[in-house]
């Protein structure tokens, strides 16, 4: 493959380290002779950036969170696009795709947009009215003008391609394939991932108590100081782990040990319910079975990979699932088997290939 000089620069509101997507897909786009760009922000508590195949830049900003926090945001992205070298312009979400908009506008400079969720449609948008109109004002206004979309299910991908009269492609949310060794599984329940409204912690909590099993919480968000303390209302905080943030290989080799995956998530999001998180992938590449959301798109994959249970965001539910596996070990073993199977499906190695065969079409117009 012949490579390319042109120059993209991708656009999201987090820290870099940990986005496990953006990774992949800036460090697929830079192998195919692309020179790309990650930009995100940097908060007071950020760690030193680590080392990537491309180039990465953060912002600092007065404001953590909040509207003055998107305002400022997009407004200090605003000025750096003004002038950064480059052909394509890339918002992930909604949340930077303002500042890309116009700048891509004023510059003649391709627009791209990457939806990783239904983001006028997740809890912390969904429940407030007021700001989700100004959500969907964005959305609404700039969304239409980009020359690529893509986003992370069919599902979604359907949803916008009819609301915004664009077509949108879908790029799963798939990691890398992970060589198997025989790691031993231990009694163990993990949860990966921001620790955020209506992932099924409070739940998963609550029905330790009843199972007696340990459980990992391998991430960080707003809710982990209230999921302490509901730990020990529950006299259960001998039972649970929080890791914070890991590496890459931390996690693999985290997720490979554990028993059981966790990917719960409440109904009455619409995100929620179109999602095809990241985890679930992560937890078949690891050949570890997985508790998962009742939604459709992971309903769809274990009617053909029985990789894990569907299970409600409920916790007599939770504690029945887990009763229902540990008391049938050739359930469980079909279900890591089934794992070993889909993980040779479910791999960047192929996801990227649409993802780069998507750039080239947008440089050949």
């Amino acid at each position: 493959m012949e490579p390319t000089q042109a120059r993209i620069i991708f656009t999201v509101t987090n820290d870099l380290n940990h986005d496990q997507r953006m990774k992949r897909i800036c460090g697929a786009l830079q192998e195919a002779g692309y020179d790309v760009t990650l930009a995100g922000r940097n908060r007071k508590s950020s760690a030193p950036l680590f080392p990537a195949p491309f180039y990465q830049k953060r912002f600092s900003c007065f404001f953590e969170n909040g509207k003055l926090f998107y305002l400022e945001y997009n407004l200090r992205l605003f000025l750096y696009l003004l002038f950064a070298p480059c052909e394509i312009i890339s918002a992930v979400d909604l949340d930077t795709l303002a500042a890309c908009t116009i700048a891509a506008k004023i510059r003649s400079k391709k627009l791209v947009f990457d939806a990783h969720e239904y983001f006028t449609e997740v809890p912390e948008v969904a429940n407030r009215p007021g700001v989700k109109k100004i959500w969907q004002l964005v959305a609404n206004s700039m969304v239409p003008h980009a020359k690529l979309a893509y986003t992370v299910s069919s599902s979604l991908a359907e949803i916008f391609s009819k609301a915004y009269q664009i077509p949108f492609h879908v790029i799963r949310n798939v990691p890398d394939m992970v060589t198997l060794t025989d790691t031993v599984k231990e009694d163990f329940i993990l949860y990966q991932g921001d620790i955020n409204e209506g992932r099924g912690l409070e739940e998963m909590i609550d029905a330790l108590p009843a199972l007696n099993k340990k459980l990992v919480i391998a991430g960080d968000g707003p809710l982990l100081e209230q999921l302490m303390q509901r730990a020990a209302k529950n006299n259960c905080t001998s039972l649970i782990t929080f890791t914070g943030y890991l590496n890459k290989d931390e996690l693999a080799q985290l997720t490979a040990k554990a028993w059981l995956g966790v990917n719960l998530l409440q109904t009455g999001s619409l995100s929620y319910y179109y999602s095809l998180s990241n985890k679930f992938f992560n937890y078949i590449q690891a050949g570890t079975p997985q508790l998962c959301a009742s939604f459709p798109e992971y309903e769809t994959i274990l009617q053909q990979h029985m990789v894990g249970l569907c299970c409600h965001c409920e916790t007599d539910e939770i504690v029945s699932a887990v009763k229902k596996l540990e008391t049938n070990p050739v359930l469980y073993a079909q279900m890591k088997k089934s794992c070993t199977e889909a993980a040779q499906y479910f791999t960047w190695q192929t996801e990227k290939k649409q993802l780069i065969q998507l750039y080239r079409q947008l440089q050949q117009h």
